[in-house]
């Protein structure tokens, strides 16, 4: 394509919208609203679709007990990530999603590469590194959630001993103690306790529920507490205190490790990077890397890599990480 034919058809369709906006002609009004109500039909169908596979899903996992397969895991994953970002969505709709996102991505990469192969490699591989990154940030905001709730539990333990309900009642006086992230399932508490009818058993299982498991210790004593209260007895309140304070260090540690796996893994990959760009700068490299069939599985190795080790480093800091998952 050269200057001329561009610059053609630019001028052209300056003039066509000019045209379009003094008469005010509106030659694709047609086609765009069809299209339009062909995307709604679509969206349509596969709401009801999806909603009709997320019932299904939900009485079958009542009935069959769930067993450890890649389809359990992703299936989990995903929904401990819909949980973390508060994604107004279910399984199957991030499912299909996910793949009409894939499907696209893979055509930009097939018109880019000219290859079906290696254009699937680094579809799949730039989509494990995009879900790589949401599960380090769930794992940085479930760490937050972890931290709220020893915050919160160092409040409310040494307060124990007039019991349970009246200790979170003063803790939630102020509205600086708890965090708001989990200052609504407190105030839930209280009202289950107090006007809803719950026992105190019912209200403290729904609480511990709803915090997760850091939670049980906690809930545990508490129950013990409320129903077989003795002389001292409060004291064990104290023990959760002493646990946060240890698991806090522990976490400190493991903190400054993982920022430094992360960082160290983001300068080599800028290093690389930086080095590639800049080897572009030389035609003959350019032209091998972009336009050949060998350049081109060069780079498919080269994104993968990439990719995989930063699913790695993450893998490895999940199987070593705080936390825990919520019920």
């Amino acid at each position: 394509m050269n200057m001329t034919l561009v610059v053609s058809l630019l001028l052209g369709g300056a003039a066509f919208a000019l045209f379009n906006a003094i008469f005010q002609v509106r030659f694709f009004e047609g086609t765009v609203r069809g299209f339009l109500d062909l995307l709604d039909t679509v969206a349509d169908h596969l709401g009801k679709y999806n909603t009709k596979r997320y019932i299904a899903r939900i009485k079958r996992e009542r009935i069959v007990k769930r067993k450890e397969n890649p389809v359990m895991k992703y299936n989990r994953l995903v929904e401990g990530l819909i949980l973390d970002f508060n994604m107004p969505v279910t399984l199957e709709s991030f499912t299909s999603l996910l793949c009409i996102s894939f499907a696209i991505v893979a055509l930009v990469i097939v018109f880019l590469m000219k290859s079906v192969t290696l254009s699937v490699v680094v579809t799949i591989s730039i989509f494990i590194g995009i879900l790589t990154w949401f599960v380090m940030q769930s794992k940085a905001i479930r760490a937050q959630d972890i931290e709220n709730i020893m915050d919160a539990e160092d409040l409310i333990c040494p307060l124990a001993r007039d019991g349970v309900l009246v200790a979170i009642k003063k803790v939630m006086e102020s509205d600086e103690y708890i965090s708001p992230n989990i200052r609504v399932y407190f105030r839930q508490f209280i009202d289950n306790c107090e006007n809803n009818g719950y026992s105190f058993r019912q209200a403290i299982t729904l609480l511990n529920r709803q915090l997760g498991p850091k939670f049980d210790d906690f809930t545990k004593k508490a129950i013990v507490f409320e129903y077989n209260e003795r002389k001292g007895m409060a004291d064990i309140f104290l023990d959760i205190v002493d646990e946060n304070a240890v698991l806090r260090e522990i976490n400190a540690r493991k903190e400054n490790i993982f920022r430094k796996m992360n960082r160290d893994f983001l300068i080599k990959t800028v290093i690389v990077l930086l080095f590639f760009i800049y080897a572009l700068s030389v035609d003959d490299f350019r032209q091998y890397m972009l336009n050949t069939q060998p350049g081109k599985l060069i780079n498919t190795l080269m994104i993968c890599v990439i990719c995989l080790s930063f699913a790695r480093c993450q893998a490895l800091q999940g199987n070593l990480g705080m936390g825990s998952d919520r019920k």
